[in-house]
């Protein structure tokens, strides 16, 4: 199943991310992972949240530029070389990873691997195929 991600345009500047983070609490949404790449003038904020709807609304009524991604949670082992394997499996389907960004849980002793790649629909499948387990948007969190 594919997980819908927020990414927000946000200017680099003292506060951006700041004012972000401002509009979830205030709309009582939760972040389950973030992600933030920049460059010098700009940056993508990408975010998974407890409730997409009311940060989507939140973030636009505030001025801000957001856009939906499907995306693929991935659940690996916390040990050296488990998402190595995530990787070859899906480079040899012939699926490219765009980008990716991860966190460990405290509470089941892995770690979640969230994955944008060019063809998301051939991952779920190659992924499943070789037995990696795929997350829900319930299933990221604590």
């Amino acid at each position: 199943m594919l997980l819908k991600q927020i990414s927000v345009f946000a200017e680099n500047r003292r506060g951006a991310i700041m004012d972000i983070t401002g509009v979830l609490l205030n709309a009582g949404v939760n972040m389950r992972a973030i992600s933030i790449a920049d460059t010098s003038d700009f940056g993508i904020v990408r975010l998974i949240v407890d409730k997409r709807k009311e940060a989507l609304a939140a973030l636009r009524e505030n001025g801000m530029t957001v856009k939906e991604t499907d995306v693929v949670a991935l659940a690996i082992d916390d040990t050296p070389g488990a998402f190595h394997k995530a990787l070859v499996a899906l480079t040899d389907s012939g699926v490219m990873v765009e980008y990716s960004y991860g966190f460990v849980s405290p509470v089941n002793g892995g770690a979640t691997i969230i994955l944008k790649c060019d063809d998301q629909e051939k991952a779920l499948g190659c992924l499943s195929s070789k037995g990696f387990k795929l997350l829900t948007a319930d299933d990221v969190k604590f």
